[in-house]
């Protein structure tokens, strides 16, 4: 069973930083992708990035670009969002998610469309002064 856990939301200062971990547990995730998705009050969940745990390519919402990295641990169980240089606008409650490649997508393929198949149960972040 696919369980996947976040870490590391709370409060933060504008222009400050923050790390989520995302640990997975259940499956391997060579052949996924993970991504992360948040959803603030009253708007649609939106896909900020993901990253292909078989060849490490990442993608990121504009809005994130320079701002925030997400990475991978070596033994391929955690996934991290790095989030550097905060806005007010990135409060949100944010979720790990992954999907499995298929033969045809690769798992991060509908990242920006949140189409994700497993979900943890997000972590809240939030960005005040």
């Amino acid at each position: 069973q696919v369980q996947l856990v976040e870490s590391g939301g709370g409060l933060v200062q504008p222009g400050g930083s923050v790390r989520l971990s995302c640990a997975a547990s259940g499956f391997t995730l060579d052949y996924y992708g993970i991504g992360w998705v948040r959803q603030a009050p009253g708007k649609e969940r939106e896909g900020v990035s993901c990253i292909n745990m078989r060849d490490g390519r990442t993608y990121y919402v504009d809005s994130v670009k320079g701002r925030f990295t997400i990475s991978r641990d070596n033994a391929k169980t955690t996934v991290y969002l790095q989030m550097d240089s905060l806005k007010p606008e990135d409060t949100a409650v944010y979720y790990c998610a992954a999907q499995p490649q298929s033969q045809l997508y690769s798992g991060c393929y509908y990242w920006r469309q949140a189409k994700f198949g497993s979900w943890g149960q997000g972590t809240q972040v939030t960005v005040s002064s």
